[in-house]
């Protein structure tokens, strides 16, 4: 089965960091993408979609007018900056929202839930040819970077911002440490301390209280341990 979806958002970056996403999943494919809201319309006057990613904050007709003007309605995943929105767009039936920047592991998530909505009897599709799950992070205001989630080693809180430490560069972006491991997989990530989260399978020693990642030393809080040593040591 396959999905047709548009993209709707006013940001072309945001653009194509969705369609680069879609490149590397199974049965979604782009029938159009609109930094207007107002020419969606138009489009779905004639055409009809499964699945629409849906940015909020647009010139003209905002997201969730937008999706109040449907009068058929197809699936729709909120893809914005801003978290405040999620109430009201559960209220009009979205099917997921995501805030930017957005995983691939958590954006793989949504879509999954859109194919299982369409078919129930298909499990979720496979990604085609994903070895390497990635992401891309907001390293400046114009600029999007992708990186592997398997070179990530450690991610650092700074009150606002995140250190992102992986094989081969840091890079400071504006999140929450709670936010961006719960988009982690869970698999290979575990928060350690209320200031880090670290890959499992880059942890080179345990000792006590403390683990070791590439020479250095990283404490692992009180009230994590447990469940920390549970996890990593079975």
């Amino acid at each position: 089965m396959n999905i047709n979806c548009l993209i709707i958002d006013d940001e072309p970056l945001a653009v194509n960091v969705i369609k680069s996403y879609i490149d590397e999943i199974d049965n979604v494919t782009v029938l159009n993408t609109f930094n207007s809201s107002v020419e969606a319309l138009k489009y779905l006057k004639d055409h009809s979609v499964d699945l629409i990613f849906l940015d909020i904050n647009m010139p003209l007709l905002n997201g969730l007018d937008f999706i109040r003007t449907l009068e058929t309605k197809p699936m729709i995943i909120v893809t914005t900056a801003y978290d405040e929105y999620a109430i009201q767009s559960y209220e009009l039936e979205v099917l997921d929202y995501l805030v930017k920047p957005i995983p691939f592991p958590r954006f793989m998530k949504a879509v999954n839930r859109a194919l299982k909505s369409l078919d129930t009897n298909n499990a979720i599709n496979s990604p085609k040819s994903i070895k390497r799950p990635f992401t891309f992070i907001k390293v400046d205001k114009k600029k999007m970077k992708k990186i592997y989630l398997d070179e990530i080693l450690v991610v650092e809180s700074l009150r606002d911002y995140l250190k992102i430490t992986t094989q081969t560069n840091k890079y400071i972006i504006h999140s929450t440490l709670s936010n961006f491991t719960s988009l982690l997989p869970d698999s290979n990530f575990i928060r350690i301390h209320r200031s880090f989260t670290i890959a499992i399978d880059k942890i080179d020693t345990v000792e006590g209280n403390s683990l070791e990642i590439e020479g250095i030393r990283y404490v692992i809080g009180r009230s994590y341990i447990e469940n920390v040593k549970k996890k990593i040591l079975g």
